[in-house]
């Protein structure tokens, strides 16, 4: 990781050239694309994620939101460079169910420092329409040698 830019990284990533976050499993992930500073990638709610009223968790679209934020910082990082989340928020705009559909998370940056980066997420169903937004604001540090 340390070796690659971040861009890189993410496109290896999504192309399964590097193994996925296992986090990632849960969400399961297709469709994806990373430019620097910008990330999609589509997912499908289901059953398995739904919550005890019946309906998507919204820890689902915390997991896409707050992975398409880290990895559109992540793809503007230069090699030797990582991120960690510092604090993000959501706003729940439309709940999702398994008839849901396919939905795009997209993430962009909006600032890349050499200290500090914040970057914000969208959730869309197939028709366009908002499902959830967030933004993030994370750390920005050099990468240990040899790591």
């Amino acid at each position: 990781m340390a070796s690659m830019a971040g861009v890189d990284f993410v496109r290896a990533i999504f192309e399964g050239r590097l193994p996925a976050p296992p986090i990632m499993q849960t969400v399961e992930p297709f469709d994806s694309s990373a430019e620097p500073g910008i990330v999609a990638f589509h997912s499908v709610p289901g059953f398995r994620h739904y919550n005890p009223i019946g309906s998507v968790h919204g820890g689902y679209a915390a997991i896409l939101l707050d992975s398409a934020m880290g990895l559109a910082i992540h793809s503007a990082l230069p090699a030797g460079t990582g991120y960690t989340t510092l604090e993000f928020k959501i706003s729940f705009i439309k709940g999702m169910t398994q008839d849901t559909g396919p939905v795009r998370s997209e993430g962009r940056t909006l600032s890349v420092g050499r200290r500090a980066a914040t970057a914000e997420a969208r959730i869309t169903d197939a028709k366009g329409r908002l499902l959830a937004h967030a933004t993030t604001t994370c750390l920005v540090f050099e990468i240990p040698s040899g790591t």
